[in-house]
This record gives C-alpha cells, sequence and structure tokens, in this order.
C-alpha cells in the first residue's frame, strides 16, 4: 500500500548527500570547541542569520529554553503567544526549569501578537511585579497555519523591545519556510532579534538538530546553559555535517512544500464536510476541520490511516498535514481522492 505520512516535517530522512557528509565527517571533540564540522556549521548559521555567533544544540526545544535561560534571570517575565511552541509544546521548560515567569498574549489568526498588546504588557519597575527582560515570536507561527511574521512586524516589535530595554528572542524552527513564502533573506526576518533559533530536522531534512543565533556574548552564554541542560556533545560533526548539507542544499527548495500545501488546501475546500480557507495558508502547515455530521476528525484520521495516508488529530475538530521533502504533487493528488473517499463514504 501507498504510504504518505503528512503529520510533521519531522517525517523527513536524511538525504543521499546528508549520508555521504555524514560518514565522511571530520570530527573532534565538541565540549571543547574541537569539532572542526560543528564549527563549520555554526558558521554558516551565523552568517546565514546576519549574527555574530552560532551554537548547535540537539533540538529546537533546547534551543529555546537554552536561549531563555541566556537571557533571563530567574523569576524574570517573558512575554509570549498562547498559542506558541514554548508555552504550549515544551512541557512549560521555560517555569519548570528556568524559573521564568510567562505573560502570555493571544495570538491572532496570522500569529502576531498586537504591538499595542506587547507594549501593554511590558511591566514596570515596581516591587509588586516580575521584570519583564524578554519578548518570544515565533516564525513561522504552527498553530496559526504555519503563517509567516513579516519584515515590518519583526522591526516594529524590535522597536518596542528596545524602547523597553528588553530582548527578543525568536523561535524560528521554521524561519526558512517564513522567508521563502515572504521572497526575503532569513536574515531580514532575524534582524530585529536579539537571538534566533533555527530547526535543520524538519524542512531542511536534517536527521537531528538545531542551532541558536545572536551576539558572541550571548552565545558563550548559551554554551553553558547547554551545557547545564545536558546538551554538551562530542563527535558531533557527524551531525553537523548534515546540517551543512541543510543549510546549503535544501533551503532554497522550501516553496515546493508551499505549493503542495496550498494545492491540498484547494482541495480540501472541495470536499464537504471539511472546512478550510485555502487563502490563510502560506507555508507548509495546513490546520482544516471537520463539521461531518457522522465523522469527527479521529475517525477520520483513522480510516485515512487505513489508506496509507498520515495526518495528526488536533483538539476536538481539527486536523494537521504538514508537507515536506518526501510529499510530491502527486502525492497531494492521491491524499486528496482518499480523503474525498471516506467523507463520501461517511455521509
Amino acid at each position: 500500500m501507498r504510504r504518505i505520512d503528512l503529520r510533521s516535517d519531522t517525517m523527513t530522512r536524511p538525504t543521499a548527500a546528508m549520508r555521504r557528509a555524514m560518514a565522511d565527517a571530520e570530527v573532534g571533540d565538541d565540549v571543547f570547541g574541537e569539532d572542526p564540522t560543528v564549527n563549520r556549521l555554526q558558521e554558516i548559521a551565523a552568517d546565514r542569520l546576519g549574527k555574530e555567533a552560532a551554537l548547535l544544540v540537539t533540538s529546537g526545544t533546547m534551543g529555546n529554553l537554552v536561549s531563555l535561560m541566556a537571557h533571563c534571570g530567574r523569576g524574570a517575565e517573558i512575554i509570549l503567544g498562547d498559542q506558541s511552541h514554548t508555552f504550549f509544546f515544551e512541557q512549560g521548560g521555560s517555569a519548570a526549569v528556568g524559573g521564568l515567569h510567562p505573560h502570555t498574549l493571544a495570538n491572532q489568526p496570522d500569529g502576531t501578537l498586537p504591538p499595542e498588546k506587547i507594549e501593554a504588557a511590558v511591566r514596570g519597575d515596581n516591587v509588586h511585579f516580575p521584570r519583564t527582560e524578554l519578548i518570544v515570536l515565533e516564525n513561522t507561527q504552527n498553530l496559526c497555519s504555519g503563517y509567516p511574521l513579516s519584515t515590518d512586524y519583526m522591526r516594529t516589535v524590535g522597536a518596542i523591545a528596545r524602547n523597553h530595554g528588553v530582548k527578543v528572542h525568536v523561535d524560528g524552527a521554521r524561519l526558512f519556510n517564513a522567508a521563502a513564502a515572504l521572497g526575503v533573506e532569513a536574515r531580514e526576518l532575524a534582524a530585529d532579534a536579539d537571538s534566533v533559533s533555527i530547526c535543520l530536522s524538519k524542512g531542511l531534512a536534517a536527521p537531528v538538530g538545531s542551532l541558536i543565533c545572536g551576539p558572541q556574548a550571548f552565545i558563550d552564554s548559551a554554551l553553558r546553559m547547554r551545557k547545564l541542560l545536558g546538551g554538551g556533545m562530542r563527535q558531533a560533526g557527524i551531525i553537523a555535517a548534515a546540517g551543512i548539507v541543510a543549510l546549503t542544499e535544501m533551503v532554497d527548495r522550501l516553496a515546493e512544500d508551499h505549493a503542495n500545501a496550498q494545492k491540498l488546501a484547494q482541495g480540501l475546500a472541495n470536499i464537504r464536510g471539511l472546512a478550510i480557507d485555502p487563502e490563510h495558508i502560506k507555508t507548509n502547515i495546513v490546520y482544516f476541520g471537520v463539521n461531518g455530521e457522522k465523522i469527527g476528525n479521529r475517525r477520520l484520521v483513522a480510516e485515512l490511516e487505513a489508506g496509507g495516508v498520515r495526518m495528526l488529530p488536533v483538539g476536538p475538530d481539527r486536523v494537521r498535514a504538514v508537507t515536506h521533502y518526501h510529499i510530491s504533487s502527486e502525492d497531494i493528488d492521491h491524499c486528496l481522492a482518499v480523503i474525498s473517499e471516506v467523507m463520501q463514504s461517511a455521509r
């Protein structure tokens, strides 16, 4: 049976070029700063994001937690979206491990936090309140259908942060998707951030790893936090070699994933019992509602899996599908045919 996995772009597998690079990687002890392949990857990432330095970490969740702890002292307050990955999916690590107080604001449908709400949320120096030290943004915004945050918006938030003497961290797990959708360089989207994390193992297809980018002094602090969290790796050049291929060969093709996501969204909009606005799909993440009278999202997902198509049920009536390197236009045609058949049989 044909198998098509749309649960996440983390389902990507390393390319042949990555496997060769990993096999041939020159390695050293990265905890001593002596792995040449890791050092090269970090240099490439810093250059692509327009930052002074970078640090390899094992995952996006670690990258965000390390960044928050490097920026903030215990008891500090961070402003972030109530739909953000850092708040929603990272097990409350900022509070449980970092001792940080989350001040959540409602994400708008386009993933933004209203600038006036951000400004109003920044605490003044008052003995009753925690000190606001960091604003956290996510680009693209996963739970808001992968919506990209524009350069103008990033500048606006950056200006608010500077005016109040606080920092900005960007969870840029899919920052290159945002850049591709907006037709800009990733460094433009990171220019007003004090730090940014990027993920290698989603649309860029590396098997593991994320990077944090920022000023050298921040990266020095982040290195200490990485060690504290048990993230020091030894011959990590084997991982880094795939990451170099990801950053040099896989970024320019992301528009293909976006085109396939749009094709999927348009097809879903024509299937009775499903709800989606294709105009809201800008990158590779597709959320759609299930409002059929006889079928809910979990039954739909179960029947799709029986037909060889894997998607992810989210909440009571939503389903998520994410396009990636291993999903072709023909795969989308097949998925739509299977979904249409399942929905028709449930009438």
